[in-house]
């Protein structure tokens, strides 16, 4: 373990000191919510200065064990204890390092999921509807609740664009990665000659905002039309000025919502996913232009980069930004992502631990 983390150890080993002391003083009860504030802090820190403590009479032992080894009567029992320690210690180390990670604050939230069909004509938009089956199906396996906020249906069927909010427990932190290009070759339904085809779709996976004031929107720079919804729904839906369309004039970036019979819902819906938007869309830029020559797991957010192929003659999936390649692909498309999800959070998190081995914080 190097300095720089274990000055940074000691420094949190201090400050679950000094919380000890400010919870048992009882001046921070006067005050509901920086109780609860220093409370969750010091949950946080416990197990991190708990484990440390840990591996720090871990290294005494081995100190004290490699001390003895002088003795000829203890020195086999010294020797043992010496093992144990240096096998212990690595182990301990890394958890550590990953328990200082920092977290990301969005890995909570819900979020807005949007599949659009891309190159490749009717072969795409039905592609984008195996896809969103396939996230609805994770979604399913994880207990989420999916609710399709818009929808663009294709005349052969899939979908030209569909747009879902997924909610449950930590949606972002396990779809995060699913940003960019998908690719996938087959052999469509259509050809007759039986050649493969090849086509793509895009995936944006946005995490939904805390709050409108995220995102400053001056109501100056948005149209609102209203109009009567189409596709099923009963008579009333089709009877009245329900669907809404919102247009952001600076950035062009125009929402609709019809999935309510209630207006006024339908725009508060819309609202939030303009908002997710306009967010992600700084996002992306900020990374733009801090983009180092690092690798980064998530990409650049340019939603045309090629992230993965689904290639399905050879009833293989890979992901290209770990090359990792998976012959489970009916599996995959039933919903069966743990592999793939579980496989990028551990690049991402040994990216960030390299950072934080050189002395600098992970983003």
């Amino acid at each position: 373990m190097n300095q720089s983390i274990r000055d940074k150890l000691d420094h949190l080993t201090g400050r679950l000191a000094e919380l000890d002391r400010m919870l048992a003083s009882g001046e921070a009860t006067r005050d509901i919510d920086e109780y609860r504030r220093l409370s969750r802090e010091h949950a946080e820190l416990s197990p991190v200065v708990a484990l440390y403590q840990t591996w720090r009479q871990t290294e005494a032992d081995l100190v004290s064990a490699l001390e003895l080894l002088a003795d000829p009567e203890m020195r086999e029992l010294a020797e043992a204890e010496a093992a144990i320690a240096r096998e212990r210690l690595p182990q301990i180390a890394g958890e550590l390092q990953r328990l200082l990670l920092p977290k990301d604050s969005k890995d909570e939230r819900n979020v807005f999921l949007e599949v659009r069909a891309g190159t490749g004509g009717d072969e795409s938009a039905l592609f984008a509807g195996n896809l969103f089956r396939m996230y609805a199906r994770y979604a399913e396996r994880r207990r989420w609740q999916v609710e399709i906020i818009s929808a663009s249906a294709s005349e052969v069927g899939g979908y030209k664009e569909v747009i879902a909010r997924i909610s449950g427990s930590d949606v972002y932190a396990k779809l995060k990665f699913e940003s960019g290009g998908h690719r996938v070759q087959r052999v469509p339904d259509t050809e007759a000659q039986g050649r493969i085809h090849t086509s793509a779709c895009t995936v944006a996976v946005m995490p939904e905002a805390d709050a409108l004031e995220e995102v400053q929107i001056n109501p100056n720079e948005i149209r609102i039309d209203t109009y009567r919804a189409s596709g099923a729904g009963g008579q009333h839906i089709n009877k009245t000025d329900s669907a809404v369309r919102i247009t952001h004039l600076p950035s062009g970036i125009v929402v609709e919502c019809q999935d309510d019979r209630s207006q006024h819902k339908n725009k508060a819906q819309a609202m939030s996913v303009l908002v997710a938007r306009l967010r992600d869309q700084q996002e992306r830029e900020q990374q733009t232009s801090i983009a180092t020559a690092r690798r980064n797991l998530i990409g650049s957010g340019d939603r045309s980069e090629r992230i993965r192929t689904y290639n399905f003659p050879q009833g293989r999936v890979t992901d290209h930004r770990i090359n990792l390649t998976l012959y489970k692909i009916e599996a995959i498309m039933d919903g069966d992502l743990d592999e793939l999800i579980t496989a990028l959070t551990a690049e991402h998190q040994a990216d960030q631990l390299a950072l934080l081995a050189e002395g600098e914080t992970p983003s």
